[in-house]
């Protein structure tokens, strides 16, 4: 089996993992809305389906949402209350500094927003460090649709087997099996890691002057 040309990454729950919860009770002494009303204003209403398709602005998804939990705060503070449910899934991080280091090319394909993606870009040091992001916000479309895997193949310019990509949701990765991407569900970092290195891909990064792992040290 020939080893992939590009490594693909999910965003949210394989490099990061995210709590909504931790918005909500930010925003909840504000909010005519229960708390478990607020969470599924913030993470999974149609209001933020629309905002992550890119259907409407930043400033419409920041008055929509004011409207609708009843409370006024500025784009600014919401924004900061919204993007602070972030963090660092640090294994996966160290997989792909590996990949990195090893010439590996490696992509960020998520279903995101613009808040996210700009607090994720801004927080943590690792997401500059991908030849290429498709999000869907800047798309129109969201996985598991179509349109947004073929953009994929049209900028990394890879089809089929060639393509590595990892994702935490079932009916995300079903849509990269038909179009022949070895796709891969993420449950752990340890089952990841293992099935990469099956592949004969790096999972350590090494160093390059002796040969061994970066973290190996002698006694």
């Amino acid at each position: 089996m020939n080893t992939p040309s590009v490594v693909v990454f999910d965003l949210g729950k394989v490099l990061v993992d995210f709590d909504y919860s931790i918005a909500a009770r930010t925003l909840g002494p504000r909010s005519k809305l229960s708390p478990a009303d607020l969470q599924f204003l913030l993470c999974q209403s149609p209001l933020l389906c629309q905002y992550e398709r890119g259907e409407i602005t930043t400033a419409q998804f920041h008055r929509g949402v004011c409207a609708a939990a009843g409370f006024e705060l500025p784009e600014h503070v919401f924004a900061a209350c919204f993007a602070e449910i972030f963090s660092e899934i640090a294994p996966m991080i160290a997989l792909h500094a590996a990949l990195r280091a090893a010439g590996v090319p490696t992509w960020i394909f998520s279903n995101t927003n613009e808040i996210a993606a700009r607090h994720i870009r801004n927080r943590f040091p690792f997401f500059s460090n991908f030849d290429g992001y498709v999000l869907s916000y800047e798309h129109g479309a969201m996985k598991p649709v179509p349109k947004i895997y073929e953009i994929i193949e049209l900028q990394t310019g890879q089809t089929g087997a060639a393509i590595l990509y990892l994702d935490d949701r079932a009916e995300n990765i079903a849509a990269g099996l038909e179009r022949g991407w070895r796709a891969v569900l993420h449950e752990t970092p340890e089952k990841t890691r293992s099935i990469i290195k099956n592949l004969g891909l790096p999972t350590e990064v090494e160093d390059k002057q002796k040969g061994f792992p970066s973290h190996f040290s002698f006694l």
